[in-house]
């Protein structure tokens, strides 16, 4: 059994609870670019195998935006952000201004591309940065890319960079609120993908093991 499979209901919380302040470390950047109230939380943490991870983004052959880089220095892996493409649009309309911007229509034009891949360094980046501050340890992320794919397709070249040593990933569910008076919200799914030791090393710096 690997260790992530082996995490424990207080590590879960814990991981919970980094996620909760990346979210509002990112709400806050959001809101600044997009000059409205967002507010974003993460309701749940879970452990789920990589078929799992797929059929929660909606299955191998449906198309959504998602962002992808690596985590690299003291502790190692990959994370997917994965978005709808209506949240995707929505995004992209509010931060570019235009509101005719249409996700379906092809080729997309470079600023949507642009402001898409913003986006992703702003919430991967928070939660990078809050996992980073709450551990102490030097976490750096890659340059996200950027893709508009079927979700089979997407995951399996995030995999091509993972160890198999396992399959399972880390889901932090993220739910923004575009509008609290029309209690409007919009979901996205962080997978976090750790190599061997990711999560060893995360809980060691908080000297938590997987008996806590």
């Amino acid at each position: 059994m690997s260790y992530i499979e082996k995490i424990s209901p207080l590590q879960l919380d814990i991981l919970k609870e980094i996620g909760n302040i990346g979210a509002g470390n990112a709400a806050t950047s959001l809101s600044a670019i997009l000059n409205r109230k967002i507010d974003m939380n993460v309701p749940h943490v879970r452990i789920v195998s990589f078929g799992e991870m797929i059929e929660m983004a909606g299955g191998a052959d449906h198309v959504v935006a998602s962002i992808f880089l690596r985590i690299e220095g003291d502790a190692s892996g990959s994370m997917f952000f994965i978005l709808s493409l209506p949240l995707a649009q929505y995004l992209i309309r509010e931060m570019a201004g235009d509101d005719t911007f249409s996700i379906d229509k092809t080729p997309h034009a470079e600023l949507a591309l642009s402001c898409l891949q913003e986006i992703g360094n702003i919430l991967s980046g928070s939660y990078l940065s809050s996992l980073a501050d709450f551990t102490q340890l030097n976490i750096i992320p890659s340059v996200p890319s950027l893709s508009i794919d079927m979700v089979g397709a997407t995951i399996s070249y995030g995999l091509l960079e993972l160890s198999q040593e396992s399959d399972a990933a880390i889901v932090i569910d993220t739910v923004l609120v575009k509008d609290q008076l029309l209690a409007d919200s919009i979901a996205g799914h962080f997978f976090l993908l750790p190599d061997p030791e990711f999560f060893e090393i995360i809980f060691g710096a908080l000297e938590l093991t997987a008996d806590d």
